[in-house]
């Protein structure tokens, strides 16, 4: 019979909250067991993940492509002071050093141990209530023309966080680049191209083991057996729904502020752990 619907829901989730503030890990994790499904794994995950970065170099390929020209016109000009598309890139660049090198180091640390419901719940609130002061305690009013390269630094060790199940990458470098003073639009904008290396990184580093399984995807953390064309399907409605995510989320904060997500971040995770204490959910 195969797993197509759950390929297909598991996409869509994948996509909804990629890019959302609200920790795809945890969505990831929350859905299958509700639904009764087996666990996907991260693996899956992963993979599916390209999706969404693919989505992320069609929306903003105008923006990558003046920021690599601004990176080689500052190697061209030598000495001359650096383009704001140049010092985007390399913030980008040595923003993604940390979850990469930590990513590295602890990954099976993280797929075996860290993908508990408690922590995943506990992370939505910590990182949650975090963006939610990160917005009102600092005077965001720097643009995109403004980062630097130690945003890059502050921001990336945010994004590290994330590798904790719960706490959403786009979450944490949102918050990191509120306390630098970045503005709502040049934050999120920041995020989602902090975003390309990170899941490059991790699909690539997933997707090899992949390599020569020509009728079934094994995660060493799942408990089902995925076949290729359903991988590459969830994958493909991953990125078709992120990209509209993108979309609707560049609109939104650019008139409203994060509370909506705080506070849905903190009454999922109060949904989570009653589920807990009532065994309807398994950690």
């Amino acid at each position: 019979m195969g797993h197509w619907i759950e390929a297909v829901t598991l996409g869509v989730v994948q996509g909804l909250t990629e890019f959302l503030p609200i920790s795809s890990s945890a969505h990831l994790d929350i859905v299958p067991k509700l639904i009764g499904w087996h666990k996907p794994g991260a693996q899956f995950t992963a993979v599916t993940q390209l999706g969404t970065m693919i989505a992320v170099m069609v929306y903003f390929r105008k923006d990558i492509i003046d920021t690599i020209g601004g990176m080689f016109k500052s190697l061209s000009k030598g000495g001359d002071k650096m383009s704001s598309q140049a010092r985007l890139f390399y913030a980008v660049i040595i923003g993604t050093i940390p979850i990469g090198v930590i990513g590295l180091l602890l990954k099976k640390f993280i797929e075996k141990d860290l993908h508990n419901l408690y922590i995943n719940a506990t992370m939505l609130v910590v990182m949650g209530l975090l963006m939610g002061l990160a917005e009102r305690m600092t005077n965001p009013r720097r643009d995109g023309k403004d980062i630097q390269i130690k945003d890059g630094i502050i921001v990336g060790l945010f994004q590290a966080i994330a590798l904790i199940p719960g706490a959403s990458r786009s979450g944490s470098t949102l918050t990191g680049a509120f306390f630098t003073g970045l503005d709502r639009e040049a934050a999120v904008r920041f995020s989602f191209l902090l975003s390309l290396p990170a899941i490059l990184l991790s699909g690539l580093v997933e997707l090899k083991d992949l390599v020569g399984k020509k009728e079934q995807v094994y995660g060493a953390d799942a408990d089902i057996n995925w076949s290729m064309p359903e991988v590459a399907v969830a994958t493909v409605v991953a990125g078709l729904v992120g990209y509209a995510c993108i979309a609707w989320l560049l609109r939104y904060l650019s008139k409203a502020s994060t509370a909506g997500f705080v506070l849905y971040r903190i009454a999922l995770a109060a949904v989570i752990f009653f589920l807990l204490n009532q065994r309807i959910l398994t950690p």
